[in-house]
């Protein structure tokens, strides 16, 4: 029997564990670094991006998403000596709904759908979200965004809002298993609560922490996988 039989529920991250936010933020800021001149290695872009969201996040947490990318790119720009005009920042905000799906993403969701109850639990704000959930493929039973929340993980506010819907769904706390890529946005922020967690390691092949700032702590999830097919694998085994 899987290890994963005991829980009835799965919380998932959106933005780099089911959408290759990396993806879809580097294409978006090589667009605007060509378009001023900018020739930054495309992991200092992102790199850059990482430090600054998490800054507008924690000082604007009720923007809406597209607003916080709006405001982080002059921010961004300014680290290189570039500007950002209105329209470069209102491109970057609207990107959102562009980025890619992870290839494995809808059909290990698909999968998992048919044991679990599917939550997620996402930074951003619910349009967005839409937008990308149509690249996903699934209907999930349970929807909290950072817009329901009024604020952005990982704020001590965010897995409370989540834990706190389960009995809309018929869920018991203890039968949720969170999965995430982000050590910083997700796993902190799931021990602190006392939820286990599941790590999708989406950048297991590569060094650093890509768009995500590094953990504040020494964290370690109860599993780890470094791809979600491989995940649905051992949660939907004999």
């Amino acid at each position: 029997m899987s290890e994963f039989a005991g829980f009835d529920a799965l919380s998932f991250d959106c933005y780099g564990t089911l959408i290759d936010w990396e993806a879809g933020i580097a294409e978006a800021l090589e667009r605007w670094a060509a378009g001023h001149g900018v020739t930054a290695p495309t992991d200092e872009l992102v790199a850059a991006f990482a430090a600054v969201e998490t800054e507008v996040q924690s000082e604007h947490p009720a923007t809406l998403y597209p607003e916080v990318l709006a405001l982080a790119l002059p921010r961004i720009a300014a680290r290189f000596g570039a500007e950002a005009t209105p329209e470069d920042a209102r491109a970057f905000g609207a990107s959102v709904g562009d980025w890619p799906a992870f290839a494995d993403s809808a059909d290990a969701l698909a999968r998992l759908a048919e044991r679990f109850k599917l939550i997620i639990l996402s930074n951003v704000d619910r349009e967005s979200f839409a937008r990308s959930n149509r690249r996903l493929g699934v209907e999930f039973d349970l929807i909290v965004t950072a817009q329901d929340v009024g604020a952005y993980k990982p704020s001590p506010s965010s897995f409370p809002a989540m834990l706190a819907r389960l009995g809309d769904i018929g869920v018991e706390r203890g039968k949720l298993l969170h999965v995430a890529q982000s050590l910083y946005h997700d796993h902190e922020p799931a021990a602190a609560v006392g939820l286990p967690s599941v790590w999708i390691d989406r950048r297991h092949d590569q060094g650093g922490y890509g768009a995500t700032p590094p953990p504040q702590s020494t964290v370690e999830p109860r599993w780890r996988f470094p791809t979600m097919v491989a995940f649905a694998d051992a949660a939907l085994s004999d």
